[in-house]
């Protein structure tokens, strides 16, 4: 049979048990850096470091202060820009025939393919060409499969440019086998495939023209900021801007979308007026007694691309850097110069 034997406890080992159990409850400041310990310790993440400090505390204070600055909302005072259409300018009638058709492939985001109709535009003003509806690329980060039709208004498109440029919806029969897919199958003569970045007037001239003249018809892909800013007519950056302010204009259902969205902006719904959720574009005509509001859009474009292109550092450690490293190499192919710096 088994005996225990009872051992008193020294009156010094119960003081130093008791300290223990008391000494997170006396000192908690002692313990508080453990309960925040950085994840690096253990992990390849670690918190991203403060940044912009000076904004975020004129931001704080501006928060804590009473009312808001009498200028905030006040338009921005004159810089001298001017409208690149202010002027009136005479343009030349147009040649009785054209060159041949103009076809373009546009890739990137839609907004690197609105630059590439301008620049499409622009294209077939000086090799006095017929352009075809630019083609749209399915970009493989938005994975968007609409058409020039879907988005933009191609009558008006047409018709606004109809004395500057000849355009067509779609090629005649005799060249329907100008295609995407016949162009990725195999070398083409008809196809442009290495047209230079910001690439000047002459180098259409000499290098695009003569195949339109021998074949009738010449295909440009890829076709993104292939066009020059700098030694062109102003008649041609002033068509450039033509297309972008007046010639692009989304179908009217997108536009609808737009006009509703900030019209809830301008007028949120109240008590009296819920929000009606089942139908998005027949908010426009309520609460016109309602004052309009204000109200701030920001576009932070932090998208995965533009900020793997953008080669900097968040602040997410060597995971994230390793992971927008990688991804940069696969969407942008070692395009962007600055990448040493954080590769």
């Amino acid at each position: 049979m088994m005996r225990f034997q009872y051992k008193p406890v020294r009156r010094q080992e119960a003081i130093v048990g008791l300290f223990v159990l008391l000494f997170p409850v006396l000192l908690p400041c002692f313990f508080a850096s453990f309960s925040h310990a950085s994840p690096s310790t253990f992990l390849e993440w670690s918190v991203p470091k403060p940044r912009h400090l000076q904004l975020l505390s004129s931001a704080l204070q501006r928060e804590s202060s009473d009312g808001e600055p009498t200028d905030l909302w006040a338009p921005l005072a004159d810089q001298g820009w001017r409208p690149c259409l202010g002027g009136s300018v005479n343009a030349p009638p147009l040649p009785q025939k054209s060159e041949g058709y103009l076809q373009v492939f546009l890739d990137g985001g839609l907004n690197q393919q609105r630059m590439g109709i301008c620049d499409a535009v622009a294209v077939a003003k000086i090799l006095n060409a017929t352009l075809v509806i630019p083609y749209l690329e399915v970009n493989p980060v938005w994975q968007d499969s609409s058409s020039f039709m879907d988005i933009f208004d191609v009558d008006h498109f047409i018709n606004v440019l109809k004395d500057d440029i000849s355009i067509v919806k779609e090629l005649p029969d005799d060249f329907s086998w100008s295609t995407r897919e016949y162009y990725a199958t195999a070398i083409r003569p008809t196809r442009i495939k290495r047209a230079p970045v910001h690439a000047s007037a002459n180098w259409y001239l000499e290098n695009v023209l003569p195949v339109l003249q021998s074949n009738g018809i010449a295909a440009i892909s890829p076709f993104s900021h292939r066009l020059s800013f700098n030694n062109l007519p102003s008649e041609i950056q002033k068509l450039r801007c033509k297309v972008n302010f007046k010639a692009l204009v989304f179908v009217p259902h997108i536009r609808a979308l737009g006009d509703a969205l900030v019209h809830r902006l301008r007028y949120p719904p109240t008590e009296s007026q819920p929000l009606i959720t089942d139908d998005l574009t027949g908010t426009t005509d309520r609460n016109v007694k309602q004052m309009p509001q204000k109200f701030v859009v920001v576009h932070l474009r932090f998208d995965k691309d533009m900020a793997a292109h953008s080669a900097c550092d968040f602040g997410g450690g060597k995971a994230e850097k390793l992971a927008l490293a990688k991804y940069r190499q696969r969407i942008w192919g070692g395009r962007v110069l600055n990448s040493q710096f954080t590769d």
